[in-house]
């Protein structure tokens, strides 16, 4: 037996392998809370779902006039040679690219396909097709579309602040209150982009509650708050925060205990805003009585809240969830208003801040070094669409849209070449989105299990798994870099994404450039030679690269002092000025107003979502909620034993308050189908009393098992209920979180 390590998205561990199989997964000693999902890898390089060899979907050899799209995702698969692959995906990149233009080719891929740096499915993809002219990319993610295009508008960009946000140790040590709409989930915190080392979310909660630090936890969901945190619960409608922040906005106007010292020397706007507020724009005054028929919170209680915040050191936060709904624009922009108020903003332990309990890495303060990617060339057709608008794109083709005040139209989007990711687990409506993935005429995977995306493809690829082959894992925000050991011998016939794209490049006469000459290895530490010269311009001495392979792992000096997120820009706002149009805080965007949008005026405003608990007409009475799972990111090895245990008897678990069951004659463990005019699924019932009666809680990441559009979905996939629709015009976010369902009993 011999062990080798690895790196994930979910942690770093060591494999204990025998006869070329995983026996044993262990977690390091650096990681204090590891993931539980580490399990899932003990059987998932050698699971019967994995693809032995090119596949060819046959209704799409044997109709090359219609390529049987009616058929793709309910097909059989004809098993071909890797030469007949090569041949039948690089005929079908060239018709296209000679036929209709590089801009009908849409380059789908996701970053969490693995934690390596080298072996990252996006990049490897992006590089191929960059040099075959370009294609069409996604821009922002399903995670933070809508935050991604209004933060820069109104304090910084996201690149800018996501790893500069306040840390733990400085919450721990300076706030007096933290408030967090949207909760502080632990369970997203088992992940981060590009893998983490040191699972810290815990401790650094654990640190700020021992030290008095009094939280509130403002969700519909009490367990989004730790049970340890001790926190306060305000119950809130989903959808309806940015009601509630500006019910405590104008408290804090009306008694006259907003910092506005502040707000004039720091932020641009505040009279429009207050306009707003105090309904002398639109007739509405947005009290605090206003705002309880609204969000369901008690008026005495916001009215208690806000004089409680403009009281002590308070820390607003708000989860990543709150942006993923209908106008998900607003909830973000109204919370920087109300840190602003308050005044706090720029303090230590002050003002506002996005994803704790997110992602693992929000709230640390390690040193941030940016490693060398790599390189993936340029797209010569600069062309995007926003992630979540792909469905839109592909049934729409001409179609014009609005996007940041920009206007974008669809082309013909004629091939799909997908390497990393699952777009039947992010995108919404799935239903839809089977109509419009029977659009093109070809869809190329590369995959190592028969997912949802390779079972909806037309030509697949097999590809390696991260445990059979050599990489390393580098990631700008965990301070460790770690080696990423070829543990396993290559599965059947599989290729690593890389080789994939080598033997493409070879059949379209681009293999030096695509490969430039070198190996794998040799591309590998050629990236850690770049990056040790970056270091070096940083006074940081990393290893050379044979040492670093022998070693298997470092870990970068922590920074002397941890930036304070606005600290500058407080103490000096002219001389720090922030990249806004007016160097300041934007409360309201002479810009965004600038563009006209009725779903995004100028300032943020309460705009009644498309549908929601408040309507009195919509036939549907329970608010679905759709969560990260807590035992996997996203979708991944769902098929896994370990993870079909958390299910009943293949069925996602739906939590539903017990008054709520028992006014449908529903009893736990009970099989429910869950619907609306979208769609519909099977779940199975676990009751939950801490979370508003009104509301159902069905995780992500089942994978999609469904024939026919409009058949029942089979194993709780809840993006087959949620609307395909953008946040607004400014973002084109995806809106997930808005979505009205109604459960019944079957059998």
């Amino acid at each position: 037996m011999k062990r080798y390590r690895t790196a994930t998205h979910w942690g770093v561990y060591e494999v204990d392998v025998e006869n070329g199989e995983v026996v044993d997964v262990h977690s390091i000693n650096e990681d204090p809370v590891p993931s539980p999902a580490m399990h899932a890898l003990k059987e998932a390089a050698s699971h019967s779902s994995r693809i032995d060899q090119p596949y060819i979907r046959k209704g799409w050899l044997d109709n090359p006039s219609t390529r049987g799209k009616s058929v793709r995702g309910d097909d059989e698969f004809i098993p071909v040679s890797w030469d007949d692959a090569f041949e039948l995906a690089s005929g079908e990149l060239r018709r296209v690219i000679d036929g209709l233009g590089n801009t009908s080719i849409f380059g789908g891929s996701y970053g969490w396909a693995s934690a390596g740096r080298f072996h990252h499915a996006q990049s490897q993809l992006h590089r191929f097709l960059n040099l075959i002219g370009g294609c069409t990319r996604a821009r922002e993610s399903y995670s933070t579309a809508a935050a991604q295009v209004i933060l820069p508008h109104v304090v910084a960009s996201w690149q800018e602040m996501e790893l500069a946000q306040t840390s733990w140790t400085e919450i721990a040590t300076n706030t007096e209150l933290f408030v967090a709409f949207g909760g502080v989930p632990l369970r997203n915190t088992q992940m981060a982009y590009g893998g983490i080392t040191e699972h810290q979310s815990k401790s650094g909660l654990e640190r700020a509650q021992k030290n008095g630090v009094e939280f509130v936890g403002v969700s519909p969901q009490k367990k989004d708050m730790p049970e340890f945190m001790e926190a306060d619960w305000f119950a809130v409608r989903p959808g309806t925060d940015t009601a509630l922040m500006l019910g405590i906005a104008y408290v804090l106007e009306n008694q006259k205990i907003a910092d506005y010292e502040f707000l004039s020397s720091h932020c641009v706007g505040y009279e429009r805003f207050r306009d707003y507020l105090l309904g002398v724009s639109d007739g509405v005054a947005k009290t605090p009585g206003w705002a309880s028929e609204i969000c369901s919170v008690a008026e005495a209680d916001i009215v208690n809240l806000a004089i409680r915040m403009s009281k002590s050191r308070t820390f607003l936060s708000a989860a990543w969830s709150l942006q993923r709904a209908d106008h998900g624009e607003q909830p973000y922009w109204m919370i920087i208003v109300l840190a602003c108020m308050l005044g706090c903003v720029g303090k230590p332990g002050g003002g506002f801040g996005f994803g704790y309990g997110s992602e693992g890495y929000i709230g640390s303060d390690w040193r941030r070094f940016n490693w060398v990617n790599f390189p993936k060339s340029f797209n010569p057709t600069r062309f995007a669409i926003p992630v979540s608008r792909v469905a839109d794109a592909l049934l729409h083709p001409g179609e014009t849209i609005e996007y940041d005040g920009q206007k974008i139209t669809y082309p013909q989007i004629d091939l799909i070449y997908w390497a990393g990711g699952n777009p039947f687990h992010h995108h919404q409506d799935l239903n839809r989105l089977v109509e419009a993935w029977r659009r093109p005429s070809t869809v190329i995977v590369n995959e190592p299990w028969w997912t949802p995306v390779a079972q909806w493809a037309d030509i697949v690829f097999p590809a390696t798994t991260f445990l059979e082959r050599d990489d390393f894992c580098m990631s700008s925000h965990d301070p460790y870099a770690h080696v990423m050991e070829k543990a396993l011998p290559v599965y059947a016939q599989s290729r690593t994404d890389h080789e994939i794209f080598a033997g493409l490049s070879r059949w379209l006469g681009i293999e030096e450039k695509f490969t430039e000459n070198k190996t794998e290895s040799g591309w590998m530490e050629e990236m850690w030679v770049r990056s040790k010269k970056l270091a070096a311009d940083r006074d940081l001495d990393i290893p050379d690269y044979q040492v670093f392979l022998e070693k298997k792992w470092i870990r970068l000096p922590d920074d002397k002092e941890f930036p304070g997120w606005l600290h500058g820009f407080r103490k000096d706002p002219e001389k720090n000025k922030l990249s806004t149009p007016s160097g300041k805080i934007e409360l309201f965007s002479e810009k965004i107003a600038g563009f006209d949008y009725d779903d995004c005026p100028g300032h943020p405003s309460w705009i009644e979502p498309y549908e929601w608990l408040g309507q009195s007409d919509y036939r549907y009475r329970l608010h679905l909620l759709s969560p990260q799972p807590a035992s996997k990111l996203h979708s991944q090895l769902d098929q896994t034993e370990h993870l079909q245990l958390e299910k009943v008897q293949g069925k996602e678990v739906i939590l539903v308050h017990p008054d709520a069951a028992a006014s449908r004659q529903i009893d736990d463990g009970d099989c429910v189908r869950v619907f609306n005019d979208r769609g519909s699924c099977l779940a199975s019932v676990r009751l939950e009393k801490d979370m508003l009666a009104e509301i159902v809680v069905l995780p992500t990441g089942s994978w999609f098992s469904s024939l026919g559009s409009k058949s029942i979905e089979q194993s709780g996939n809840p993006n087959v209920l949620t609307r395909d629709k953008g946040t607004s015009s400014l973002a084109q976010g995806p809106s997930a979180n808005t979505c009205l369902v109604e459960i019944e009993k079957v059998e």
